[in-house]
């Protein structure tokens, strides 16, 4: 096999939460250009029709599927769709996710809920119900956690979302030790600051403005500087890799 064919997933079937914009929109398109037939899921239908769209444009197969991560009924749902529509499913990409962007002092338990529910607990619950269509099919695959550098480091006023990305590190690890033997491999991408729905607000403001001079390469990613770890670890390039977090942050972490 060629270093090219390495990354090849023509023929493979990916699920992709959180899909209907940001990073999750751009994780479904870069795995639909490397061959794999993508079912992108997320809450906002209109926007998964527009990304299906643009991946059938590049003569991609794409399905948009309603999905809430927090509802383990709606994740059994979309799981069997796209066993349907697509086949087996050999790649995951746990990306849905919410920040709640308030001081300690006033983050409030529905605060603490909403972002747990859906960055930890729905990584838990999709992750599962997708190794168990794994498990049943007999065959290999490959899930990826999108945790985050606030996993690794801690941020102001981002209580919820740095344990929640904490618990989705530590998480990864454990499931990559108990799925070992189902030659399932798990790993997690920890990004660091991109510019996507989520952070675009803070990134053009003062606070964002003087973030960057903590970043040693003095700038966000762009989306397509995540593609490479993103196709490593969806392909046979990765295959004897699980249970690793991978930083791609500019550095920021280590200073």
């Amino acid at each position: 096999m060629t270093v090219s064919n390495l990354f090849d997933l023509t023929g493979r079937v990916a699920l992709v939460t959180g899909a209907s914009s940001g990073l999750g929109r751009h994780f479904a398109l870069t795995l639909a250009r490397a061959g794999a037939k993508v079912a992108v899921a997320a809450r906002r239908a209109d926007k998964l029709a527009a990304l299906t769209r643009e991946i059938e444009s590049f003569d991609g197969r794409a399905v948009p599927l309603s999905l809430d991560v927090t509802d383990r009924a709606s994740i059994a749902a979309a799981v069997a769709a796209t066993e349907t529509e697509l086949g087996p499913i050999s790649i995951l990409v746990n990306n849905a996710g919410v920040d709640v962007v308030v001081k300690f002092l006033d983050h409030t338990e529905a605060d603490w809920d909403l972002v747990l529910d859906t960055n930890l607990k729905g990584v838990f619950l999709v992750a599962q119900e997708v190794a168990r269509h794994m498990v049943r099919l007999g065959h290999a695959g490959s899930i990826i956690n999108i945790a985050s550098m606030l996993g690794l480091i801690a941020g102001k006023a981002a209580t919820s979302y740095c344990a929640s990305k904490a618990g989705v590190v530590h998480l990864t690890r454990a499931m990559a030790i108990d799925l070992a033997r189902h030659d399932i491999r798990v790993n997690a991408i920890a990004p660091g600051y991109f510019d996507s729905e989520m952070t675009h607000d803070f990134l053009a403001g003062e606070a964002g403005q003087a973030m960057l001079k903590s970043i040693p390469l003095r700038r966000i990613g762009a989306e397509n500087e995540l593609d490479g770890v993103l196709l490593l670890l969806a392909s046979d390039a990765s295959r004897y890799m699980t249970g690793t977090v991978t930083v791609v942050d500019g550095g920021q972490s280590i200073v």
